[in-house]
């Protein structure tokens, strides 16, 4: 077995790879291969479909329960604020430089360092899947969602994505509404009692004020915000219609079928969901992911950023080196020592978690 300083000396050779091989979203196929050769190179067979890639632990029995561990290879595009090349892995006062270096690569990496240490035991209690994901910045339909078909049933998964380290033990979900108020179309000069954009202040106003009843412990309230608004094309013609655009972070004490049904219930607007399967994610503080990392000194939280936990059903833990402000910033970086630490609390908190059960 690789020691855990070879293993990291690896990993870091490899995020600086994928740093200096584009991967936008459904653009991953170069990264792709790269993570297919660090798979041969340690002799694991692997599995792919379009740019994702997934194998199993050596001794897998389908008695056993199964973790995932996952993280993604895809990136936003570089923001006009770069100074840096943002295709070049780049050194300086122990930060790597380079797009994707934090968001996730150097969770990737150091989840394909975890999964290389464990591969080969012969004991462990639960199999180990590793799922490096496409798609996941564009919530493309040929991402980590696209691979679950294919795997076995998930009792519970580490999502790898900036967290400092800390356990992020709930994610908000993401729906977004377009809301159709419709009126009656006239010339400005009439008199006119069906203007849409008039209609469409109660409706605005609603989702202003509207409280849902259920607080989470750890995600605090839905929150719901309008965030676009479109109406008529000439200054002297009411429209017939008024169009909004709503954003809602649902917490983990609802559905994003419930919230959906809440709205339609108290609009009279036509209400059409974009999306329906990223749904909020949790899991419960007595786990023994979650308390193996509280047991090494980590803090839990709730996070208001959404990730591949949103198309996962399982119970499932955000965890990751890195930072998430640093996220989609120019000149992203992640510091040499987050990767290093990272793989060790990783394999420690498994280690711990393993050995509880």
């Amino acid at each position: 077995m690789k020691s855990i300083e070879t293993l990291t000396q690896e990993a870091i050779l490899l995020l600086k790879n994928l740093i200096e091989t584009p991967s936008f979203s459904s653009e991953e196929d170069q990264t792709a291969l790269l993570i297919e050769n660090w798979f041969t190179s340690n002799n694991i067979p692997f599995k792919r479909e379009n740019n994702n890639i997934w194998a199993f632990n050596k001794h897998f029995d389908k008695s056993k329960p199964t973790l995932l561990l996952n993280s993604h290879h895809d990136t936003v595009k570089p923001n006009q604020g770069y100074t840096k090349d943002p295709f070049k892995a780049i050194v300086e006062d122990g930060k790597l430089f380079g797009l994707g270096s934090n968001d996730a690569g150097g969770c990737l990496v150091s989840l394909l360092a975890t999964f290389v240490h464990f591969y080969s035991n012969e004991n462990l209690p639960y199999n180990v899947v590793m799922v490096a994901s496409a798609e996941e910045e564009s919530s493309g339909k040929n991402g980590l969602n696209s691979v679950l078909k294919h795997l076995p049933e998930l009792d519970c998964a580490i999502i790898g994505e900036p967290t400092l380290m800390q356990l992020a033990i709930a994610e908000k979900g993401l729906l977004v509404l377009d809301v159709i108020v419709k009126g009656t179309a006239s010339h400005a000069a009439h008199n006119n009692l069906d203007n849409p954009i008039y209609n469409a202040m109660p409706v605005i106003e609603w989702f202003k004020t509207f409280q849902f009843d259920k607080i989470s412990e750890v995600l605090g309230p839905v929150k719901m915000t309008v965030t676009q608004i479109n109406a008529g094309k000439q200054h002297n013609v009411v429209p017939a219609e008024c169009h909004l655009v709503v954003d809602i972070r649902v917490n983990d004490c609802y559905s994003n079928q419930e919230v959906l049904d809440t709205v339609r219930k108290h609009l009279t607007a036509e209400v059409t969901p974009r999306s329906m399967h990223l749904n909020a994610s949790s899991i419960p503080i007595t786990h023994g992911l979650v308390q193996a990392g509280i047991a090494l000194g980590r803090s839990t939280y709730g996070s208001p950023t959404l990730s591949d936990q949103s198309v996962i059903s399982c119970q499932s833990l955000k965890l990751g080196p890195g930072d998430s402000l640093r996220s989609h910033s120019a000149d992203e970086f992640i510091f040499i020592h987050e990767i290093e630490e990272g793989i060790q609390l990783y394999i420690k908190i498994l280690t711990d978690f393993f050995k509880n059960i």
